[in-house]
């Protein structure tokens, strides 16, 4: 490629930025068209590795300041068709840096982020396993008493019938001759450039396969179901997102496993709620329980029943505390259960009882419980 056709290129229009782009703007955007076209991101996608070679070149120049300088400088030359060869002794730049080596550059540092690796995609490096998603739904007592429960899995994993070779059983793939098993060969560009890409012989894998698996079409990947066992916490929430670490998909060529995310969903209990650690009951009461005292069975979670003493005179919807019979901590105490009293009102009352209410309310001798209400709200309104 000669220095105008290199000139001639819009780098900014490759990365999709204005030519005022911070470099922080030129660093997110190439890192995202880098991440939709890298060659381990879409295997055998030819358009992909032309756009990730254009990506690659863009990103460069304009992210280091020196060079961008001097690009900005050609081009406008070459537009106003004044374009100038390297003077002798002009520095010119070898992309080959870029990709590897010293591990200080620009391309290195991102492709390891996302990647799992150098800047050099090679296919013997240990690359960790996909993280994976899953949900599990649980009962009440479960969430709160933890389990182990089984779940299946699916995720991308080696062929079993190559081993992740990629290549038939009783075969293996050979070496690239092209870039000797790198994944990376050198271009010049016209004396201005070299540039430094993805093989194009082996797609940047550093092998060759001559005879395809048939399972999985040289690509060495397939889809693997598994059953694992899984143990979930104490005291876990609905809706909680557990991180099992190294759960996840296999990884490759030695490279440690994913992590897997389990997202769990409670079932409602008949009559127990929770609020944090606290468990929360409602439990009815009568009139006279409310108004003399009374000591009360009150259920926990489990079965088993406490004694709860309500004091006379106590109101409708006051919460006691029963200390300790709530849901699990971490640090293995556990909460409360928090009692909501509900007064009960009968809908019919047998002659003994109405006798009785009767005989209540002429005790009260006409008292209005209303009449200081009613009366701030009469000083209010005039």
């Amino acid at each position: 490629m000669s220095p105008a056709d290199w000139a001639s290129k819009d780098f900014y229009d490759v990365l999709g930025v204005s030519k005022s782009a911070s470099a922080d703007d030129i660093k997110k955007a190439y890192r995202k068209l880098a991440r939709e076209n890298h060659p381990d991101s879409r295997p055998g996608d030819a358009g992909a590795e032309e756009r990730f070679k254009s990506i690659s070149e863009a990103y460069a120049v304009l992210s280091d300041p020196e060079k961008r300088k001097q690009y900005d400088e050609e081009r406008a030359l070459f537009s106003a068709g004044r374009f100038r060869a390297p003077r002798p002794g002009q520095q010119t730049y070898d992309f080959s840096d870029l990709f590897g080596g010293a591990g200080n550059s620009p391309l290195s540092d991102l492709f390891g982020g996302m990647f799992g690796g150098g800047g050099r995609p090679r296919s013997s490096q240990p690359r960790r396993g996909q993280d994976i998603e899953t949900e599990t739904s649980l009962s009440f007592d479960q969430a709160l008493n933890g389990l182990t429960v089984q779940l299946q899995l699916s995720s991308e994993a080696p062929c079993r019938g190559c081993s992740g070779t990629g290549a038939r059983a009783g075969t293996l793939p050979r070496v690239c001759p092209n870039c000797e098993g790198s994944g990376m060969q050198t271009s010049s560009q016209g004396g201005v450039f070299s540039m430094t890409e993805p093989c194009r012989e082996c797609l940047g894998r550093g092998l060759i396969v001559d005879d395809p698996c048939p399972v999985c079409n040289g690509s060495g990947r397939g889809l693997s179901t598994r059953t694992i066992q899984a143990r979930i916490p104490a005291g876990v929430r609905d809706g909680q997102r557990i991180r099992l670490r190294g759960k996840g998909a296999p990884g490759e060529h030695g490279g440690p496993g994913g992590d897997l995310y389990v997202t769990v969903h409670v079932r409602a209990h008949q009559i127990f709620g929770r609020s944090g650690d606290h468990l929360t009951l409602t439990v009815p009461v009568r009139f006279d329980e409310a108004a003399l005292g009374a000591d009360i069975a009150v259920p926990t979670l489990g079965g088993a029943r406490v004694t709860l003493k309500v004091p006379a005179g106590t109101p409708n919807r006051r919460t006691f505390r029963v200390k300790g019979k709530g849901a699990p901590r971490r640090d293995g105490t556990r909460g409360d259960l928090l009692v909501t009293v509900e007064v009960e009102t009968p809908k019919t009352l047998d002659p003994a009882s109405r006798a009785a209410v009767e005989a209540l309310r002429a005790a009260a001798d006409g008292r209005d419980p209303r009449q200081d209400l009613l009366s701030r709200a009469g000083a209010v309104g005039g």
